[in-house]
């Protein structure tokens, strides 16, 4: 059954690969409140493509100004972004509700103004660049600004909770540093 799959991953056609990007999506400024009674608690959906799409989770408590700090994962077809210069990652910023999702806003980047290509372990390749993108609201208002940023590789370099470093890290990565360098230090001793 296996071989089947196998033969089928073979088969496809190189347009119909799919490629994944991951986007960080770190938080929007001045929304529109469209939640009267209570606080406003958004998510994210972000897509290239509508039948891939990824979802942020709900901030609870940041309303008109919420922050996800969420590195999402998107799919989308290998070939369209050197085939439409106008295929653009969208993000659209919905108001939870117990009821129904009300649409806040949405933003888009083109994939050619941010996929540069390059190699994702290279610094150089992947430097950190944050994107400021005008929310437009279904209106066709402006309201808002969203901050994000999509790698140049499509991938993220540094894979860490979080990419500041904190006291605590950096001593526990000094006292490993220290009983890697006691044990040579004891093991050399014998050897000689």
């Amino acid at each position: 059954m296996s071989n089947t799959s196998d033969n089928r991953k073979k088969l496809q056609r190189p347009e119909d690969q799919l490629r994944e990007m991951e986007v960080l999506i770190i938080s929007a400024h001045d929304l529109k409140n469209v939640k009267h009674v209570t606080k406003m608690k958004t998510y994210t959906v972000v897509y290239v493509e509508k039948d891939h799409v990824a979802k942020t989770h709900v901030d609870e408590h940041g309303g008109t100004n919420p922050t996800w700090n969420e590195v999402v994962k998107v799919k989308f077809h290998a070939k369209l972004a050197e085939n439409d210069v106008l295929a653009a990652v969208n993000v659209d910023i919905y108001a939870y509700g117990h009821v129904r999702e009300k649409p806040v806003g949405s933003a888009r980047v083109l994939l050619c103004d941010v996929l540069k290509g390059g190699d994702a372990s290279e610094p150089v390749d992947n430097p950190i660049q944050c994107l400021t993108v005008q929310v437009w609201r279904s209106s066709g208002r402006p309201q808002g600004l969203l901050n994000l940023w999509v790698p140049p590789t499509g991938r993220f370099l540094i894979r860490r909770e979080s990419l500041s470093f904190s006291v605590k890290e950096v001593a526990e990565e000094e006292m490993v540093e220290r009983e890697v360098v006691l044990a040579l230090g004891a093991g050399g001793g014998d050897e000689c």
